[in-house]
């Protein structure tokens, strides 16, 4: 099991260990504790699926204090783009983004903190995404940002992405400013 820092030390690079032979493979995709000997909560509360077809763009959504979600990250199915913005204030990555490849192939999980925005964007034909949760989902506490704020200049692989209506309509982020957590207030 390799925990793997990334640009932005909160964000967490997981490559669990893979058994492959004649018959498939064997994978732990959730060890207590060895998350927690590598760093990350192991306080997991709910598990969301989805299923998406190529080019289409599900972020940027985070959930804000008193419900902040910290999400670990993975594809079960297909390939994805995915990405990590910091948008604590105060933090020295603030609005920097992390974007890794995550695969059913390479079994590569992203730990994305509490105080990030997260998002993802569809490589193959269909991809299915799993995430652990550390927080329930609370409507109330949701925040989004639209996928292509240029003050983020996030450079997503896709030009004209399949996206919600919601995620279109989203505002940028100089205009939740005053939602966004604090650095300071992050353990």
């Amino acid at each position: 099991m390799k925990f793997l820092p990334t640009e932005i030390p909160a964000v967490i690079l997981v490559e669990p260990q893979v058994f492959r032979d004649d018959r498939g493979f064997f994978v732990e995709t959730w060890h207590q504790r060895k998350w927690a000997e590598g760093g990350l909560p192991t306080g997991f509360v709910q598990d969301n699926h989805s299923r998406s077809a190529r080019g289409t763009l599900r972020g940027l959504h985070s959930q804000q204090a008193p419900h902040a979600q910290g999400k670990l990250v993975r594809a079960i199915e297909g390939e994805v783009w995915d990405v990590a913005v910091d948008v604590r204030r105060g933090s020295p990555s603030f609005g920097r983004h992390v974007a890794v490849t995550l695969s059913a192939d390479n079994f590569r999980q992203l730990w994305v903190p509490p105080g990030f925005l997260h998002g993802f964007c569809v490589l193959s034909d269909c991809a299915q995404v799993e995430y652990k949760c550390t927080a329930f989902y609370a409507p109330a506490d949701e925040l989004g940002v639209v996928w292509n704020d240029p003050d983020l200049a996030i450079p997503w692989p896709v030009r004209e992405p399949v996206i919600s209506e919601k995620d279109r309509r989203a505002p940028r982020l100089r205009e939740v400013m005053e939602r966004l957590p604090r650095y300071e207030d992050r353990p």
